[in-house]
């Protein structure tokens, strides 16, 4: 199931897309359905330039560690998807950013989420100036 694209952004795409399609080379894509590219002829003594299209709404984040470090030029090639350098049993799977939705984390006492705090400990001393 695919992410609902706003307008803006199907608008921008036209544009990435014709770009990608006279001067970009895929390099390959990750689990995300993302798919990175290249210029396939780069100037002598520049550096070439690196893209990602998204499959979905554009959020960096679900940028894996692996293309990451490709799309900043740290390494020459990706590396393997799934590469154990990156990957700890503790981590957990990605989740897109969430800022400024409903579903983005409340602290406790937080306007939306009640506005019920916990009361003072009393360990609490006000600056008072000399």
């Amino acid at each position: 199931m695919s992410e609902p694209i706003s307008l803006f952004t199907k608008l921008a795409n036209i544009h990435i897309r014709y770009v990608t399609w006279r001067r970009g080379a895929k390099v390959g894509s990750d689990r995300f359905g993302n798919v990175y590219y290249r210029t396939k002829d780069t100037q002598p003594g520049t550096r070439e330039r690196r893209w990602v299209l998204y499959a979905g709404e554009p959020d960096a984040s679900k940028i894996p560690p692996e293309w990451h470090g490709w799309l900043h030029h740290t390494t020459k090639e990706p590396l393997p998807e799934g590469s154990s350098a990156f990957h700890k049993p503790w981590q957990k799977e990605h989740l897109p950013n969430m800022s400024g939705s409903v579903q983005a984390y409340r602290p406790p006492g937080h306007v939306l989420a009640g506005g019920q705090r916990v009361p003072a400990t009393g360990d609490y001393e006000p600056w008072t100036p000399s």
